[in-house]
């Protein structure tokens, strides 16, 4: 009999999706630990270790061939060793494409139809005498939304923003459009056929003067780290409007409140900030054309049945020695 592949994890997955990991071999041994200590006990004998991204001692991990990550962004790896090693890594991408996408087109709408202003009247009990024009709200139909960062994410945005009837404008550094990743059915752009036109990184700002809204939805890098800027945010519209569910540092953020108080664009959605919690001294937090949620886009009652239905079918290829779903590239980080 083949030896046993011993999978570690601290995650505190139900114990349902645990029982269908067990189930898929009897080749797998499972070993669910609590706390840091428990965890780097554990590690010597690890083959496969399913974990948020978090940076430990490889020398303690001489048998580990595979790390898989319940998230889609690995930036607390860069500058690790682990990512100069043989280990290999996939992420989580595609199981958050749903939920995001929906909260992006949420944000964009709570924007457009002026659904803060009515809840504030709300609070008040009060409709204005004026309200036909106070109120009045933007049509998504028609309107332009331009995509920074075309993975599983942007392409859900996409198609839904097609759907609405939207022209959408993607900027990505992939040469392949095709999107090769992990993707639930009948979600996504997965031949980039949905694109009215697509952009390279060096045109970001050709694509901004376009944009009624402008959706970030690529990994931090160093690449990538401060890449909506000053020059970037002046190049959008007046009345644009930003989503932000990458990570807040892709975005200058003292440029960005710059950009929303003196009216370079119209306003922005964040579910990401440079430091987490957003601290409270932070202006984000009074400005009136500013929709903020605390990085809880992704989070609905389905991610944990997502993340065990691609961990299942990884750990199938990962046992059968074909190649495994949405495995990092090192050399680009994501």
């Amino acid at each position: 009999m083949a030896e046993k592949v011993k999978i570690l994890s601290p995650l505190q997955l139900e114990e349902k999706h645990w029982e269908r990991v067990r189930q898929l071999s009897p080749r797998l041994s499972l070993s669910l630990v609590e706390g840091e200590a428990q965890f780097l006990e554990e590690l010597p004998s690890a083959e496969v270790v399913v974990i948020w991204p978090r940076p430990f001692d490889l020398s303690l991990a001489p048998g580990l061939k595979w790390i898989q990550l319940i998230s889609a962004g690995l930036d607390r790896f860069v500058g690790h060793p682990i990512m100069e090693s043989d280990i290999i890594i996939t992420t989580a991408s595609g199981i958050h494409a749903t939920p995001i996408a929906e909260y992006v087109l949420a944000s964009m709408l709570t924007f457009s139809r002026r659904f803060r202003d009515m809840w504030r009247l709300q609070e008040r009990k009060e409709w204005p005498e004026e309200r036909w024009e106070i109120l009045r709200g933007e049509e998504l139909r028609g309107k332009t939304v331009g995509i920074l960062g075309y993975g599983s994410i942007g392409r859900e945005v996409g198609r839904l923003c097609k759907t609405f009837g939207m022209r959408v404008l993607a900027t990505d550094s992939a040469p392949d459009i095709e999107d090769k990743g992990y993707r639930p059915p009948g979600t996504g752009d997965p031949k980039g056929m949905l694109l009215d036109s697509l952009f390279p990184p060096s045109q970001l700002r050709e694509m901004l003067k376009e944009c009624d809204f402008f959706i970030i939805a690529l990994p931090l890098t160093p690449e990538t780290e401060g890449m909506v800027g000053r020059e970037e945010l002046k190049a959008m519209k007046g009345s644009a409007y930003l989503v932000n569910i990458s990570r807040g540092r892709v975005v200058d953020e003292e440029a960005l409140i710059e950009a929303l108080k003196e009216g370079w664009i119209g306003g922005a959605g964040l579910d990401v900030f440079a430091q987490e919690p957003l601290p409270q001294e932070s202006e984000l937090w009074g400005l009136d054309n500013v929709i903020l949620s605390p990085h809880i886009s992704a989070n609905t009652p389905h991610y944990q049945e997502r993340f065990t239905e691609l961990f299942c079918e990884n750990l199938r290829r990962y046992l059968a020695g074909e190649e495994l779903l949405n495995v990092v590239d090192k050399k680009r980080g994501y």
